[in-house]
């Protein structure tokens, strides 16, 4: 059974734990890595993997200790040279290229972002579970079957953004750069309604914007939507 910890979720940091008993892997290092092994009680040498999706620092702030720790981080071609750190631990991969990491089964594919080469995650392991992960996109032109976990963005609501902007709350020029480049709540239940949720058994909202965004709407929605259990990251 997968487990899943958000260790930093939002625009100061990203960072998540998953678990499916037999291989650990984190999901982005947005935060500095002292707070990654605070919040794992140290014990960070069951890490096998660090998957980051691109090369924004709330992704990849801990990077370098990341790999000062002896653990492999897997990103694009396009992230590792934007990020501009060599190290025989950051190990670039292909999308739509599946490798292995202990007990998961990964596939990189590509995102929309304003950034060089983004990546979500599709990972599957042994007992046939199926995660999606995908932050920092405004669009996601795949659809996927089987789904058992997805966690993944939902950045702002539109009617939130609009009024937060009438009112002069976020500055006007913050719309054209948030629809091009993050998940919005109303392209997320688009999203969700193309995709297979039969198996699904958890959702978790990440990346809420301070704003933009309001939990409990979010979830309740979500929750309404599809049946499912949802969480905010």
């Amino acid at each position: 059974m997968i487990r899943i910890r958000t260790l930093a979720s939002g625009s100061a940091g990203n960072a998540y734990h998953i678990d499916d008993g037999h291989t650990q892997l984190l999901l982005e290092c947005g935060i500095p890595f002292k707070h990654i092994r605070q919040a794992l009680n140290f014990k960070t040498s069951n890490l096998a993997g660090c998957l980051v999706t691109h090369e924004h620092k709330d992704h990849c702030a801990g990077l370098k200790d990341v790999t000062r720790a002896g653990i492999n981080v897997y990103m694009s071609a396009g992230t590792k040279e934007a990020i501009g750190l060599e190290h025989h631990r950051i190990k670039p991969v292909k999308p739509k290229k599946q490798f292995t990491i202990g007990t998961w089964d990964i596939l990189p594919f590509d995102v929309e972002h304003d950034v060089s080469e983004p990546y979500g995650f599709l990972l599957q392991n042994k007992a046939g579970e199926k995660l999606l992960f995908a932050t920092d996109t405004y669009y996601i032109r795949y659809k996927f079957k089987g789904l058992t976990h997805l966690l993944i963005e939902c950045n702002y609501s539109m009617d939130i953004l609009i009024n937060n902007i009438s009112s002069g709350r976020v500055h006007k020029g913050m719309k054209n750069r948030l629809i091009r480049s993050h998940f919005s709540l109303e392209n997320m239940k688009e999203f969700l309604k193309a995709n297979d949720l039969s198996k699904v058994q958890e959702i978790h909202l990440l990346h809420l914007s301070d704003s933009n965004s309001h939990e409990e709407r979010f979830k309740r929605e979500i929750q309404e939507l599809t049946g499912k259990l949802v969480y905010i990251a």
